[in-house]
């Protein structure tokens, strides 16, 4: 007799035996493994969290620790009016604080060039009657472009030819109709200012038909009084003139650069009225780096804080990285480089700068008092009295805050640094589980098939038990 289930024979419930015997064995060891697989796949989220954070952090003290500008200056412009934007104005962190009264009494221009009067009757007119010429336009600051002229050029080509030359430097050519006998006239117009820098247009092969549209080498050539001089900017500070080639004036005060936009309006005397440009610390700049920079600090100290504090109650559960050791060293050495010495600063520290710690270890501008003054009067004593030494507290090359916790970061962020380390081993830890699930896979098939084997002749004797039972019964009978 084939016994094909197990129990079919005997009548005894023995698969659902087989089924228990297995789950018996199998599930406590189950169970732990999916406990193993939870902590270590909550562990390799934790340390992407970490990792994530700690990029973040370096990419802000990165930023830190290379700007020139945490010292900036910040220059207030106030113009005679509104509606006038006479002067705009840039500081360097070496410019020392003060105010000016500057009046933009010219700007800089171009120099210009018409040609004569009856030169040409129409737009259309031929400039060149036979042959090819050149004529080159040039500045005194070495600047120049030839234009080739040919049999037949009209006036309207020549304008076009010049404008879009791929060497023109910065030439305009327009033509004016005056609608009168002295016909169109051609007018050249440089964008490069500055007294001195006057256009040049050449007669190159001394063409005389060229001669009334050029300024030189032929004998006819357009006359001086057609030209206006290009021209320097002209200002007063303080009542001082000052000239510019162009319309910015560089260092005329110290590490300041102004830029003339419009010339200044005149009082009722025909006097021109003066902007006041004060250059002063900036302040809120830096504010708003020392609180990005504390912002940024108690983030990853907040998300260390969540994924390795343990819960207050076998109801709560601990964080993914619980007593992680790397997460402390992380805290402590972090703490350690907050609270160092800058010697190359008058301030020292960032306690000076009234950056201390809070009760939960988290950076902020303290508002109680000790003795020493609260965070914020301290803060308001070094921007008020060494604003230049607070820039050495982040950026000294070799002391600075921001350059020790790029460092550091670095060495913890980077994809050969520490916690990408942890996370590998973590990823290996978790591959183990992998294959310990697979060995107890086949160790509950290999347990199976015997547990099986030994209850299907438990099955087969039962059944041939009964059918002994039942045939000594029927004979008995």
């Amino acid at each position: 007799m084939t016994i094909q289930s197990l129990g079919v024979g005997s009548g005894l419930a023995l698969d659902d035996l087989v089924q228990q015997l297995l789950e018996a064995e199998s599930k406590p060891k189950t169970e732990r493994l999916d406990k193993q697989e939870e902590d270590v796949e909550a562990k390799i989220s934790g340390l992407a969290k970490i990792q994530s954070k700690m990029s973040e952090f370096k990419d802000l003290v990165d930023d830190l620790r290379t700007d020139a500008d945490i010292n900036g200056r910040e220059p207030t412009i106030t113009n005679p009016n509104e509606e006038v934007e006479v002067i705009t104005a840039e500081a360097g962190t070496s410019a020392l604080r003060g105010s000016y009264q500057i009046a933009v009494s010219q700007l800089a221009s171009g120099s210009r060039v018409v040609t004569e009067d009856g030169l040409y009757t129409s737009s259309d007119d031929s400039v060149l009657s036979g042959g090819t010429a050149d004529m080159t336009f040039s500045v005194p600051d070495g600047s120049t472009f030839t234009v080739n002229v040919t049999a037949g050029m009209t006036l309207s080509q020549l304008r076009e030819a010049i404008n879009n030359d791929e060497n023109n430097f910065g030439v305009s050519a327009n033509i004016i109709d005056t609608g009168t006998a002295a016909g169109p006239k051609l007018v050249f117009s440089s964008t490069v200012t500055g007294t001195g820098n006057d256009l040049v247009i050449s007669n190159d092969s001394g063409n005389a038909e060229l001669d009334g549209l050029t300024t030189t080498g032929g004998t006819n050539n357009i006359p001086a009084a057609n030209i206006t001089s290009a021209s320097n900017a002209r200002a007063t500070i303080d009542g001082i003139t000052v000239e510019s080639e162009t319309n910015k004036f560089e260092n005329t005060i110290s590490f300041v650069s102004f830029t003339a936009e419009e010339v200044s309006p005149k009082d009722a005397d025909g006097e021109f009225i003066t902007s006041r440009l004060k250059i002063g610390y900036d302040r809120e700049g830096l504010k708003e780096k020392v609180d990005a920079f504390i912002e940024g600090y108690n983030t990853l100290l907040k998300e260390i804080k969540t994924l390795t504090e343990y819960g207050e109650s076998d109801l709560e559960e601990d964080g993914a990285l619980a007593g992680d050791s790397l997460m402390r060293g992380i805290q402590t050495s972090m703490a350690s480089i907050v609270s160092g010495n800058v010697s190359s600063s008058a301030l020292g520290s960032l306690y000076q700068l009234g950056i201390e710690f809070n009760e939960d270890g988290e950076l902020e501008i303290g508002t109680r008092n000790y003795g020493l003054g609260s965070g914020e009067d301290r803060y308001d004593d070094a921007v008020d009295d060494n604003f230049d030494e607070i820039a050495k507290l982040f950026t000294d090359e070799n002391e600075g805050i921001a350059v020790k916790l790029y460092e550091f970061a670095d060495q913890y962020s980077s994809s050969s640094g520490l916690i990408n380390l942890r996370q590998n081993d973590a990823k290996d830890e978790r591959d183990n589980i992998y294959e310990q699930r697979e060995r107890l896979e086949l160790r509950m098939i290999s347990y199976e098939q015997t547990l099986r084997a030994k209850y299907l002749n438990l099955d087969q004797t039962v059944a041939r038990l009964n059918n002994t039972g039942q045939a000594l019964m029927a004979a008995m009978f």
